[in-house]
């Protein structure tokens, strides 16, 4: 059990001045450091996984990326840098053991913590005593036990692991929150034969696009440790795009999957809320369904979105989970089945409200071309109702007026983000009544058939007269930012707003030296001045030298509920740009 061994003396000899702590006996900084410690003496049970003192990058080395993997073996190294698609076919074909992928992924996520600081629980005995249950019964049954036999599963920090914290950013909840079961997702992997070993940051409250709390500190870009990773499962983001996971488990309610995994180069998919799982959640407003959070997957590779995907619905999670709709996976769609031969692509340059920075449009100008050059078809996105979008779902975020938030933080200093996003909240801090929630229930709905009629006036636009199969924008106004600067949405939480499945994909990385912006001006004209505080200050934050080596990503949103389509068209895309590179 979790509380035996090296776990419970320490949670033993601290706990009582940490039940002091939690009554307001003593100060969030006691709750904090004793959270640290009992961190720091799980993974000082395994010294051969930390990095050697002579190895250890000073604080002015800012791209520490490659470093979790300089300690490796060959065999190590061969196996972290795959993807979990084709993990699970040597697992299951025994080119690999269950065992030697889980210490892999365990030494690269020692060395990750070590590094930016991204993970919260370690349960690293209890993932290597199944791995060696998975070994053994392979051996004796020659089956393995289920899709993801062997694959070593990271868990962003609020998602529900029976016998494990859920302190979920909050001083107030650290060790008050030790799950009795496990999330529907968590015992869907555990069936499946996930490794579970780690928990991930994520920020307090939840509710931002970074990530930082008063428990375990700041999570850093391992990039460029002076860049956020995003948030809010910036943890796990920072985690695999390191290799330290082969495949991990995030939210998002307004861009907490697509900015992380954009920040730090990798795939995210945001579903439509009605197909995957997300039962056995722990943050405030549980109840609240005015939006919902979306559970989706953080990986390496757009294969690996859809194997996700795949295991998930085919345990059919909507036995169990009555708010989800009965829709198999189908993985012949995301295969090509279907998907038009001829793509037609919707292009967000600037959605009205902040223009994105110089090398995100360059990356919309390259994908543009490359899929011009493919033959597809590209119409420009019309932008329509940004600014009243984010208005609305603050709205929607805060019906209580943000007193949970302060109620819960009561003994929890807000950090900058928190901050920030606190100052957003409307109504003038006072809850919504019950007339005004259904109020803004029916401008939910009006605004999603505003959109959808959007959408479905493409057809008039395009050559095929069928609607475009997809909108391509930017995921962010930025690349990954400098900490506490984070001040837009409008390009992720659109689309929480309307439910639509958006994917993000990794383009490139950003290098400064000699950086000169593609004429852009005839796709997307050139903005006037700042229309506004949001867009001024986000143009000042330009400076090339400040992304040195961030990761550039784009987001393709696709219809509600047809998240094979999307990432059917993810292929095709990548596909073009590919060709085009070459």
């Amino acid at each position: 059990m979790p509380e035996n061994g090296v776990r419970g003396s320490i949670l033993s000899s601290i706990f009582g001045s940490v039940n002091k702590a939690n009554r307001g006996e003593d100060s969030w900084e006691t709750i904090s450091k004793a959270k640290q410690a009992t961190r720091h003496a799980l993974l000082a049970e395994w010294p051969e996984w930390h990095l050697k003192a002579d190895s250890i990058p000073d604080s002015s080395v800012k791209d520490v990326s490659k470093v979790p993997v300089s300690q490796l073996t060959q065999r190590e190294n061969e196996i972290v840098h795959q993807d979990a698609t084709s993990l699970v076919e040597k697992l299951r074909d025994r080119q690999y053991t269950a065992v030697e992928v889980f210490k892999a992924f365990a030494h690269v996520a020692t060395i990750a913590q070590e590094l930016t600081n991204c993970l919260t629980e370690v349960f690293f005995k209890e993932g290597l005593e199944r791995a060696e249950q998975l070994d053994k019964h392979l051996e004796e049954t020659g089956t393995v036990v289920g899709p993801l036999h062997g694959l070593p599963v990271s868990i962003k920090d609020h998602i529900l692991v029976k016998g494990y914290d859920t302190s979920t950013g909050y001083i107030a909840w650290a060790n008050k929150t030790i799950a009795d079961r496990d999330a529907v997702v968590v015992a869907l992997l555990r069936k499946a034969g996930a490794v579970l070993y780690v928990k991930t940051q994520n920020p307090q409250t939840l509710l931002s696009l970074e990530t930082n709390n008063n428990i375990f500190g700041r999570v850093s870009n391992p990039f460029n440790r002076d860049l956020t990773p995003g948030g809010s499962s910036g943890g796990e983001s920072a985690l695999i795009s390191v290799h330290g996971s082969a495949l991990g488990l995030g939210t998002d309610i307004g861009g907490s999957i697509r900015i992380p995994a954009a920040h730090a180069g990798l795939y995210g998919l945001k579903g439509s809320v009605a197909r995957m799982p997300h039962a056995g959640l722990l943050g405030s407003h549980d109840g609240m369904d005015a939006i919902v959070g979306a559970l989706g997957p953080i990986a390496t590779s757009a294969r690996d979105l859809s194997l996700f995907c795949r295991v998930m619905l085919q345990y059919e999670p909507w036995l169990i989970e009555p708010p989800l709709l009965e829709i198999p996976w189908k993985q012949n769609v995301v295969d090509g089945e279907g998907i038009p031969e001829k793509l037609s692509i919707a292009i967000l340059w600037d959605d009205g409200v902040v223009r994105p920075h110089p090398p995100i449009l360059d990356a919309l100008k390259r994908t543009t071309d490359a899929l011009l050059n493919a033959g597809h078809e590209v119409i420009d996105w019309v932008p329509i109702d940004h600014r009243e979008s984010w208005d609305l779902i603050l709205k929607l975020y805060f019906l209580d007026g943000g007193e949970e938030y302060r109620e819960t933080m009561k003994n929890d200093p807000q950090v900058p983000q928190t901050e920030w996003i606190m100052s957003q909240v409307p109504n003038g801090g006072k809850s919504f009544t019950v007339a005004e929630t259904f109020k803004l229930n029916l401008a939910r709905e009006a605004f999603r058939s505003k959109v959808a009629n959007h959408w479905n006036d493409t057809k008039a636009r395009t050559s095929s007269g069928r609607h475009v199969d997809a909108v391509l924008c930017p995921i962010a106004p930025t690349l990954a930012p400098p900490h506490d600067t984070t001040r837009w949405w409008g390009y992720s939480s659109y689309w929480n707003l309307v439910d639509y499945p958006g994917v993000v994909f990794p383009v490139g990385r950003f290098k400064s030296e000699g950086y000169q912006p593609l004429d852009v001006s005839a796709d997307s004209p050139a903005a006037p001045a700042p229309r506004n505080p949001t867009e001024e200050f986000i143009y000042k934050q330009w400076d090339p030298a400040t992304y040195e080596n961030a990761p550039v990503s784009l987001q393709l949103v696709g219809r509600r509920l047809n998240e094979e389509k999307l990432l059917g068209v993810l292929n095709k895309v990548e596909a073009a740009i590919a060709v085009s590179q070459n």
